[in-house]
Parts: C-alpha cells; structure tokens; sequence
C-alpha cells in the first residue's frame, strides 16, 4: 500500500452553513442557482480510501425519516462505517427542490462520520438538474467534498437508449444541448441509472467511480447498502435481501 494511503485519520466531517433552511419555494429557488455557480466540475479523484454511499427512507405512514451514509474501503468495498440520523422532515416533496426536504437530516447521519470519505455517492441527481443543484450538488458544496448524483430516474434532459451491454452510456443533454449528465447500464438487461455530477469531479470520473463502485448489480454498492442501512432497524447486509 503506498505510504500515503497507509495512514486513516480521524477527522468528523463538517456542514458549511451557506443558507438558512427555512425559506420559501422561491427563495429555495434562487439559493439553487445561485449556488450552482460554486460546483467544480473538475475532478479532485484519483485513487480514494473510503467511498461513502448516501440515501433516506420516507415512508409515508411512518415518521420520522431515517437518513443514512455507509463509508466502505476501496478497493475491497468492505463496509467501514455506518452511520444514521432520524428525524421528521420540514418540507413536503416538491420536484426539483429535493435537496431543501432531505439534505439535513443526510447532512446529520455525516456529521456523525469519524472517518472522513474520499466520494460520497449520493441516491439522486447533481447537475442533471433544471437549476443544475440537485441533492448530490448541494451536499458536496455543503460537505466540500467530492460527490456523484446516481439516480434511479432522469429528472430533465433527454438521452438515446444506451446499448444493452454494462458500461455502456448516452449522453444526457438539456434543451440547449448541453451534456448534464450520462444514461449509464450498470449491468446488463436491467434500466440504466442516471449519473452526474456533484461537486468536485467531472462527468468521465463520475461515470468511471459509479461503475467502479458496481459489484454485480445495478445500483452502486455504496448506495446499495446505504438503501439498505436507511429503511432497516436491522444489521447492515452484505448481500441482497
């Protein structure tokens, strides 16, 4: 193992406080493309220690929320870390400001972290986005660390079918023609997710870790297992359940 990677420091993340939560529809708005200027779209990864996963659970007949993040070791991904934050969440779901309902109490299960990760992929979208800040964006700006939207369904921006085989991608673009994203087949003979973008990575990286991160089935270990950890009181899994 090189010498710098043979050191683990213990460091807790920390959440930037760059606005207040309790604003309105607009003013959500507004903070969304403002902050989007801040995004580096240049890739900050090269070869990460820990790859962390990031997803929350709402049931509908259940509260409170349960957020969770799960820290894995790459390259063996072997869960590392596992970390949770429960609580009700302040704002109803209303598309495209996804991040202003779940971001805190995803930013709470963080904070928690002993161990501070290299990656954060995150369960939605980045810069595949109308206001180009989605959750992925928002959360790596806010953690300042490097981050990569894996969404299970294409919010704006439109693609061609990418071949049926794994690895294989389209190019998402908006109305202008602008790549914001990539269709990518993680695995063969099942939908593609949606990856872009977070903060501080560019699209071939963020497509690169996501399928990197893959072990056999169509949604990115981290993000698997953090799905997992979020909507179960149980012991986080290894394998499908």
């Amino acid at each position: 193992m090189p010498a710098k990677r043979a050191a683990i420091i213990i460091s807790s993340m920390k959440a930037r406080q760059l606005h207040s939560w309790q604003i309105s529809t607009s003013e959500a708005k507004q903070i969304q493309t403002s902050l989007a200027r801040q995004i580096s779209h240049v890739n900050e990864v090269t070869r990460p220690r820990f790859i962390a996963g990031a997803d929350i659970s709402v049931q509908k007949t259940t509260m409170p929320a349960r957020a969770a993040i799960v820290s894995m070791s790459y390259p063996e991904f072997k869960i590392i870390e596992v970390q949770i934050a429960e609580g009700n969440l302040n704002l109803p779901y209303i598309p495209g400001l996804l991040s202003f309902r779940e971001a805190p109490l995803i930013l709470a299960a963080c904070q928690k972290l002993s161990m501070v990760p290299d990656l954060i992929l995150v369960d939605g979208q980045g810069i595949a986005h109308p206001r180009r800040f989605g959750i992925a964006s928002h959360l790596g700006l806010l953690l300042n660390t490097p981050t990569i939207g894996c969404a299970k369904s294409r919010l704006c921006g439109s693609h061609e079918t990418p071949e049926d085989k794994t690895g294989a991608y389209e190019e998402i673009r908006d109305d202008g023609g602008d790549i914001i994203g990539a269709a990518l087949r993680t695995k063969k003979g099942t939908k593609p997710i949606y990856v872009s973008i977070g903060h501080k990575i560019d699209l071939p990286a963020a497509i690169y870790w996501t399928m990197e991160s893959c072990r056999g089935y169509r949604i990115p270990e981290p993000t698997r297992q953090a799905h997992i950890a979020a909507g179960s009181n149980t012991q986080i899994l290894t394998k499908d359940i």
